[in-house]
């Protein structure tokens, strides 16, 4: 038999012959996802996938590829080169693969199976206290269905699909091959039905035959107390659907947390700033601070506290995710200097000031023109 005419294996991957291992796998990456046909439905996509798998299977076998580099595509498949054929069943196999090889293996192997439905990914916007205490949120899913007109059968209504014309319904294609060692049988998939066993002579009109429609899904997601700005979570089996019977695949969800107006978070603290005039840290005092329970706690503040110095409030911060507890409220300092005031508040920061020791100087406003000559000298 001749060898049918294939496109170069690195070509269809679109790496160089001496790429390395890893740049054969993300090139494989990236094409699968591209036409894979839970995610393509562009005519030629399922094709396309399979000739990627197919080229990936080869070049990801270190051996597999150093025959195919030498003998071609005979060497990969079991074509017309008897030599190929027979060192990969017999040199680089084990045991089964050489019973493959010359006894075509068992029955129904090509057919194609149920196949998992694809992950989806989204994301969800939470408040800054719900990401502290945890919630329970509801969001919409777009993902792809059964069809609700064909019932996934992807024939129109009142027609059935039909045994697969070119294989027999078996899905898979045997073809008779002579080698060194004698007579084999090499079974692939039959391209005609893809392996199903069964073609569609009358598609659904709804879904175009894919058997699958795109629907919107409401979700409820229980948010546990801790998460952060970033954090991902799994649900299982809430992706897409699967192929010929294949379970659901997943939905990983992002979380976005909205800033706080005055509350900040570093891991599982949170962090305030709270502002104090200079009598207060002069003096000391007894302020109420608020918290992310809503529940102000009364803070000490001593006399002599200078701007950046951190009070600790035990117990005030985020639950941690994973375990018991909380993290803490950290208060930092923040000694605000003021802007207007009035002749007897003045007058009484001038005796202060002397009575410490230091004859201050008010700059009193002089307008633009006056503080022009003062810039000037």
């Amino acid at each position: 038999m001749a060898t049918e005419s294939k496109q170069d294996y690195y070509d269809l991957l679109g790496v160089p012959r001496n790429a390395s291992a890893d740049a054969i796998k993300k090139a494989f990456r990236r094409l699968a996802m591209q036409y894979h046909p839970d995610r393509n439905a562009d005519d030629g996509a399922e094709a396309r996938f399979k000739q990627v798998n197919e080229a990936y299977e080869v070049l990801s076998d270190p051996e597999r590829r150093a025959m195919y580099d030498r003998f071609g595509h005979a060497a990969a498949q079991g074509g017309d080169n008897p030599f190929a054929r027979g060192f990969e069943g017999f040199g680089f196999g084990g045991l089964g693969d050489i019973f493959d090889a010359f006894f075509g293996g068992a029955n129904g192997r090509a057919q194609r199976g149920p196949v998992r439905g694809a992950d989806l990914r989204r994301s969800i916007t939470i408040s800054f206290e719900e990401a502290v205490f945890g919630a329970e949120k509801t969001f919409e899913v777009t993902t792809a269905e059964v069809c609700g007109t064909c019932n996934g059968l992807r024939a129109e209504p009142g027609t059935q699909p039909e045994r697969c014309p070119q294989c027999g319904g078996s899905g898979e294609i045997r073809r008779t091959q002579q080698s060194i060692f004698g007579q084999f049988v090499n079974v692939t998939m039959c391209d005609r039905c893809h392996g199903e066993g069964r073609v569609v002579n009358t598609p659904c009109r709804h879904c175009r035959g894919t058997g699958r429609e795109k629907r919107k899904r409401t979700l409820s997601v229980k948010i546990p107390a801790g998460v952060d700005n970033g954090s991902q979570m799994r649900l299982t089996g809430e992706g897409e659907v699967g192929a010929q019977g294949g379970p659901r695949g997943n939905l990983y969800l992002s979380i976005n947390v909205k800033p706080h107006e005055i509350f900040r978070r570093d891991e599982d603290d949170i962090l305030l700033d709270l502002d104090l005039h200079f009598a207060q840290v002069a003096l000391g005092d007894v302020v109420e601070v608020p918290t992310v329970d809503e529940q102000p706690h009364e803070l000490r503040i001593p006399a002599g506290t200078q701007t950046g110095e951190l009070f600790v409030v035990r117990g005030k911060g985020v639950p941690h995710l994973r375990g018991g507890g909380r993290g803490d409220m950290i208060v930092r300092a923040n000694v605000v200097t003021p802007k207007d005031l009035s002749k007897e508040q003045k007058e009484l920061l001038r005796r202060l000031a002397a009575s410490m020791g230091h004859d201050v100087k008010p700059q009193e406003d002089r307008g633009l023109m006056g503080k022009i000559k003062d810039a000037l000298g």
